[in-house]
């Protein structure tokens, strides 16, 4: 048993299907599968590839898989799906930290584009320091026991639960069998669902849950109703670009996502990457006109900070108002011009060509 446990998630592995291709990314509906994330990134087998590790931003909240910021500057470049798209859905710095730290072991020796997204800074609530206790995403990749984090209120049995489920990779096998397959539900859970209409019925009750798993992991949609320039959702956030959000930011000293995202740059370097880091760029124009000084001085932190530490960063512009979803949402024309500047820039080609030596 304990050779099987040990041996059959490869062997899997390597039998089953995932429509990797181009600009692949881990599809929205399987977010919260961190072994196939794992999978992904060991797919980057060129010495020349580029992880670009983010939240959604990355990921591209708005945008299909071929909108992205890894997808323009792939086009941008010589090498074909030198950029990878090492981003997934709904993270934040706390989760993304934990992402890299106990699933992106082969985030080692490689260069690293990362970015650095100021709006979890933007409220105790988004900082999760608050008192008051939150529902998030990814709450299995946030610190468990230390840092504390204030709303986060799992019990001592659930953290326990998730630190296993780390340390055993077999367990990271079984949770994507329940992601993949069985709708992010247990074997138990997955055949006493019902199928959402009223009166409900079980269309799982009389099936065995193996008989669902085909080895065959879905893509992302043809036509995804929620991203993409043909979907509802992708629009500007502002028809007059005026400002009227106000953002409560905090102090960065005070901020458990912003210790988290230093963490993590440190973790990368200790990892022998050649790092980049690419802040924002924020949507500027949602600021209410008070806002916009508060985070000035939040942004000069952040670049102080990178400065003391010596880790190259870049400071693109903030971007036409119409070209975001939101308040760091860029859509598909944004994207490609996010893209083009920092391809243009003397920085990024100085870094890139340094990484290709190495």
């Amino acid at each position: 048993m304990v050779l099987v446990i040990w041996l059959f998630p490869d062997g899997w592995a390597r039998w089953e299907s995932v429509p990797y291709g181009k600009n692949y990314r881990v599809p929205y509906a399987l977010s919260k599968d961190y072994w196939l994330y794992e999978r992904w990134l060991g797919e980057a087998t060129s010495e020349d590839a580029v992880f670009v590790v983010g939240d959604s931003v990355v990921w591209g909240e708005y945008v299909r898989s071929e909108g992205t910021l890894p997808a323009f500057l792939n086009k941008m470049s010589d090498v074909p799906s030198r950029f990878v798209n090492a981003g997934l859905n709904g993270l934040f710095p706390l989760a993304l930290e934990g992402l890299i730290r106990c699933y992106g072991g082969l985030v080692q020796d490689r260069a690293v584009l990362l970015h650095c997204n100021l709006l979890w800074m933007t409220s105790r609530e988004a900082d999760l320091s608050g008192d008051k206790e939150q529902r998030f995403n990814h709450p299995h990749l946030v610190p468990q026991f230390d840092p504390k984090i204030p709303s986060y209120r799992a019990t001592f049995e659930e953290r326990l639960e998730v630190v296993m489920g780390r340390s055993f990779r077999f367990l990271g096998f079984v949770s994507h069998l329940q992601n993949a397959y069985l709708d992010q539900k247990g074997f138990y859970e997955w055949t006493l669902s019902d199928d959402g209409d009223y009166p409900p019925s079980y269309p799982h009750t009389y099936q065995l849950p193996w008989m669902a798993i085909d080895g065959i992991v879905s893509g992302e949609p043809q036509i995804d109703p929620d991203r993409g320039v043909n979907s509802d959702r992708h629009r500007p956030w502002s028809s007059t670009g005026v400002g009227s959000q106000h953002f409560d930011w905090i102090p960065l000293d005070t901020s458990l996502q912003w210790a988290s995202f230093q963490r993590l740059v440190r973790l990368l370097r200790d990892r022998g990457n050649h790092l980049l880091v690419v802040v924002g760029p924020l949507n500027r124009h949602i600021m209410s006109p008070e806002n916009q000084t508060v985070f000035d001085d939040r942004l000069q932190s952040v670049v102080d900070w990178f400065e003391g530490e010596r880790v190259s960063y870049l400071l693109p512009e903030t971007l036409r108002f119409d070209l975001y979803g939101d308040a760091s949402h860029p859509l598909t024309e944004g994207y490609e011009k996010l893209a083009a500047s920092l391809w243009d820039s003397e920085a990024f080609q100085t870094w890139l060509q340094t990484s290709s030596s190495e």
